[in-house]
């Protein structure tokens, strides 16, 4: 079982920066690739970066792209999402996922997630 704690989201005006934490209890953590989702008032809820086990390889929405940077750090068992250049539309619920036993980078950014993290609320106002 793993399970996963999000961290550092908040208010931040247009065009600043944030940086979310995820962090996983288990062993296993550094074997999964992981990644972030979001989802905004009355929208479903959307892949936003990945990661893979190694992270060596990373995969991010056209819409972050140049913006947010995924990383981990296997050691700390934590993945994080630096987010620059923020707008007023990356305003979400940004939520941490692990792939789990078997799971890739590829089916994850597809939302197929075995574990999810409870959510950090992530507001740029205009």
């Amino acid at each position: 079982q793993v399970q996963l704690v999000e961290s550092g989201g908040g208010l931040v005006p247009s065009g600043g920066s944030l940086r979310l934490s995820c962090a996983a209890s288990g062993r296993t953590f550094s074997s999964y690739a992981m990644g972030w989702f979001r989802q905004a008032p009355g929208k479903e809820r959307e892949f936003v970066a990945a990661i893979s086990w190694t992270g060596g390889s990373t995969s991010y929405a056209d819409s972050v792209k140049g913006r947010f940077t995924i990383s981990r750090d296997n050691a700390k068992n934590t993945v994080y999402l630096q987010m620059n250049s923020l707008k007023p539309e990356d305003t979400a619920v940004y939520y941490c996922a692990a792939a789990g036993p078997g799971g890739t980078m590829v089916a994850l950014t597809t939302g197929r997630s075995r574990y999810w993290g409870q959510g950090s609320q992530v507001t740029v106002s205009s």
